[in-house]
């Protein structure tokens, strides 16, 4: 064979190998993430929660990591990242790595922040790959035992006296705490001040005693306070009353016609994790919250199991974000 022939035969087989290797590549990647999916998780997996410990993003992922663990069959632990009214934390899934071990819990304020806040760190629906929904939960209207009103008729009347006098905490700008309670303003047409904490327990906390005067923090948070007596509840949230605080009327029915607000909760991973994986966490995640044991227990802290598909919480939360861009708008609400 002369050298110029072999020099083509040499190149030609090169090329082939080359070409399969190209055709070859998709299925390698497939079979790969196959393989990791199987066996996955091989080590613990962290759930951020963008809130300090004690409000209800908290609460519900603490409830929830072990029964998803187990039907995940690996291990779920829970680190508080708070600040910028939940952005920081879920800016740290956003920008983690995208393989299954970093997921994030977040409230209703995932679809409210873009809306109030004039910069963002992520993109919403770009950064972040929607696993499920959680559950839904009503909030409740506190104030410190000392406080003068005991029922919604008098502190209307109060805070209508004495404008700007008055204060409610939040666990940040855009948390549940403070667009229920900024509803609840419009609505009733109040004026009390917001003071933005880094979570809802040191909202609750500085409420009890007594260094702001309200709060509206989700229910089974304000339950154990409200039993013992460390706090009055007014009023609850939601458009009828709930079974865990049976004797306490909703807003819309003691003296706030047409004002009704609940929370959801919703988990993520961040975007271009493989799908395998996110189907196999949707797939626990629903196995978990429709067993007997989380889901009992879930209820008589107040919250409704609510589950759905990826596809599904992505249409969800597409949906809410162009709900809240409204309403923001009309009421001209900003994070403070």
């Amino acid at each position: 064979m002369c050298a110029l022939t072999k020099n083509k035969s040499e190149t030609d087989m090169k090329r082939s190998s080359f070409i399969a290797a190209v055709f070859l590549l998709p299925l390698s990647f497939g079979a790969a993430t196959f393989a990791a999916a199987e066996n996955y998780p091989a080590r613990p997996i962290r759930m951020v929660v963008p809130y300090a410990p004690g409000g209800s993003a908290d609460i519900v992922a603490r409830r929830i990591s072990d029964e998803w663990a187990k039907a995940l069959g690996g291990s779920i632990y829970i680190e508080n990242k708070a600040g910028a009214g939940g952005n920081i934390g879920v800016d740290a899934v956003a920008k983690s790595e995208p393989d299954g071990y970093t997921i994030g819990l977040q409230t209703v304020s995932l679809a409210i922040n873009p809306s109030i806040f004039p910069k963002m760190p992520y993109d919403t629906l770009k950064d972040l790959a929607q696993i499920s929904t959680v559950a839904t939960s009503q909030h409740v209207l506190v104030v410190n035992s000392n406080f003068p009103a005991k029922n919604t008729k008098d502190l209307l009347a109060l805070a209508k006296a004495n404008p700007g006098k008055f204060n409610y905490g939040s666990a940040g700008s855009g948390s549940t705490f403070h667009m229920s309670a900024e509803l609840f303003k419009s609505v009733a047409g109040v004026d009390v001040i917001h003071v933005p904490y880094k979570g809802g327990g040191p909202a609750m906390i500085d409420t009890i005693s007594g260094q702001v005067d309200m709060c509206f923090p989700v229910l089974s948070a304000a339950a154990p306070h409200v039993k013992v007596g460390k706090l009055n509840a007014i009023g609850v949230t939601g458009s009828k009353r709930s079974p865990l605080m049976p004797d306490v009327p909703t807003l819309a029915e003691s003296g706030v016609p047409g004002y009704s607000f609940e929370t959801w909760f919703i988990v993520f991973a961040p975007a271009s994790t493989p799908k395998p994986l996110i189907d196999k966490l949707n797939a626990s995640l629903v196995k978990a919250l429709n067993g007997p044991v989380l889901k009992e227990k879930m209820i008589k802290e107040g919250f409704d199991p609510e589950t759905s598909t990826p596809v599904e919480a992505r249409a969800k939360l597409t949906k809410e974000l162009a709900l809240w861009a409204r309403l923001v708008k009309e009421r001209g609400i900003t994070a403070e």
